[in-house]
């Protein structure tokens, strides 16, 4: 190959790959574990990694109820700057995980979400929330409670059946300015929203490669807007884009 050809071959190679970054990744293939472990009091990540190989893990006893009571035990419970991957969350999974500041959740997947697949009780506004990989399903409400200060990060995910991936809370009783950044997710009906945010504090919600499955009639909706409080119950006061808490344009959403 001449000096010429091979330089344009390269190129091409090169533009090639940055098309196929700017495309979402095919969503992986939900996991279905040849071994289960039953959990009947929180697990502690207190450092470093916890690799679970892709085992389903599930509560019994009183991690075992399946309900929505806001009162429930996590199956995981992660310290600041640690990691949880590999783990399936089987039925009941009770509150799921709940992270106490900077951690980490990597191919992660929840079968059937208790009362949140995961949440966030950061402590400051510098902590951040990762979720990478993995998928939920069947979550009557929420997929991912945010209730402290800082950001969570949802990439490479998928989820159907779920009320709202991501809700800022509407009504703790301290409240905080909130961020949620959600790339490269599938969200498959039924569904009622992507991102909750309280536009009163200052949330904001950044939304790109977004696709959305078996919605023709448009109903999931990407952004809602509440006026949240510190008791009682929040109010809903829009959705949609716009330039200041709800970040995205239609763009940066497909329909299949």
């Amino acid at each position: 190959m001449s000096r010429v050809a091979r330089a344009a071959a390269v190129a091409a190679l090169a533009v090639s790959t940055v098309i196929v970054a700017d495309h979402p990744a095919s969503a992986a293939s939900w996991p279905n574990p040849s071994v289960s472990q039953a959990v009947g009091a929180t697990i502690k990540v207190t450092s470093g990694t916890y690799d679970g190989g892709l085992k389903r893990f599930y509560g019994t006893g009183d991690l075992g109820t399946g309900g929505q009571d806001e009162d429930q035990g996590p199956i995981f419970e992660l310290s600041n700057g640690t990691t949880l991957k590999n783990v399936v969350l089987g039925n009941p999974a009770a509150d799921g995980v709940h992270c106490l500041g900077t951690c980490t959740l990597l191919n992660v997947w929840w079968e059937d979400v208790g009362e949140d697949a995961a949440t966030f009780k950061g402590t400051s506004a510098s902590q951040t929330m990762t979720i990478d990989g993995g998928g939920a399903r069947k979550a009557s409400d929420k997929v991912f409670q945010h209730n402290g200060p800082g950001t969570m990060y949802i990439r490479n995910f998928q989820v159907n059946d779920f009320g709202k991936l991501y809700r800022s809370c509407g009504n703790c009783k301290t409240q905080y300015k909130r961020n949620v950044v959600v790339d490269n997710v599938t969200a498959t009906v039924p569904g009622k929203a992507l991102v909750g945010i309280n536009t009163n504090y200052g949330d904001t919600a950044k939304l790109t490669r977004i696709t959305i499955v078996g919605d023709s009639s448009r109903k999931i909706e990407p952004c809602q807007k509440y006026k949240g409080v510190t008791s009682g119950e929040p109010t809903k006061i829009g959705s949609g884009p716009d330039s200041t808490n709800c970040l995205y344009t239609t763009a940066n959403i497909t329909y299949q």
